[in-house]
């Protein structure tokens, strides 16, 4: 297994940045701009800041985007929505699989069609599966039957079908999608806490290491990052227990 490069194993991290507060978010990516890693943009930053707020941080940062904002409406809906974020330059947006089939394709047409217009490049579709806060019990609540790793099956290979780039899909789940779908299908993977971390509400988790061994493509790290002292340092120490891993 060859070993990654300390600078492309830092683009494998994308750092959550849950915060509403603009003044924080900036001075966190300004922090972590020198680290090599890309942000994470939610709903909680997006609801309190809006798309000139994002601008804000990206160009603080200095690095890639990934805007989480989980879409999850009608097809026509869903397609205005990312189109209206194109001109932020997401590397990654993201829907809810569960918005079905055309919805998704809706998404992906937009923002292909969005980043041709306006020659940038296309940024990464992917769908949410299960959210890694939830367990079997709770989807079986939902009415779900199968477990959690069936249901994340089923919608990942539906995102494929629908000419998705990949899932949002917690490391436990990786083997048995790329078993169902193959390498090339991207995967990223939240839940992940370096080994002694706290891990918070996340129920379903790895460590770096583990899930970059497992097959995951990107890693969304927050609180170990965010919370740190250093966040660079907490960033950079990340990408080297990757880099040690290799890929």
């Amino acid at each position: 297994m060859p070993l990654l490069s300390a600078a492309d194993a830092a683009r494998r991290i994308y750092c959550a940045i849950d915060t509403p507060d603009l003044a924080r978010a900036e001075t966190l990516a300004r922090a972590l701009a020198g680290a090599g890693c890309g942000i994470k943009l939610g709903l909680e930053f997006f609801s309190a800041q809006g798309p000139a707020g994002v601008a804000r941080v990206r160009k603080a940062a200095g690095g890639d985007l990934f805007l989480d904002l989980k879409f999850h409406d009608i097809p026509n809906t869903v397609a205005a929505a990312v189109r209206a974020a194109a001109p932020l330059a997401p590397t990654i947006v993201n829907v809810h699989a569960a918005g079905g089939r055309a919805m998704m394709s809706a998404a992906a047409e937009a923002a292909r069609e969005a980043a041709a217009k306006a020659g940038t490049p296309a940024p990464l579709v992917i769908a949410v599966t299960v959210l890694t806060s939830l367990e079997t019990v709770d989807i079986e609540r939902m009415g779900v039957i199968g477990g959690v790793e069936e249901q994340v099956v089923r919608l990942a290979a539906l995102a494929h079908e629908a000419g998705l780039d990949g899932v949002v899909c917690s490391a436990r789940e990786i083997t048995p999608i790329r078993r169902a779908l193959g390498p090339d299908f991207t995967l990223v993977t939240p839940g992940i806490r370096p080994a002694g971390a706290d891990v918070g509400d996340q129920k379903r988790v790895m460590t770096p290491g583990e899930a970059i061994t497992a097959g995951a493509d990107y890693l969304v790290i927050g609180r170990p990052i965010t919370g740190a002292e250093d966040p660079a340092a907490a960033a950079r120490a990340i990408a080297a227990e990757i880099s040690a891993t290799g890929n």
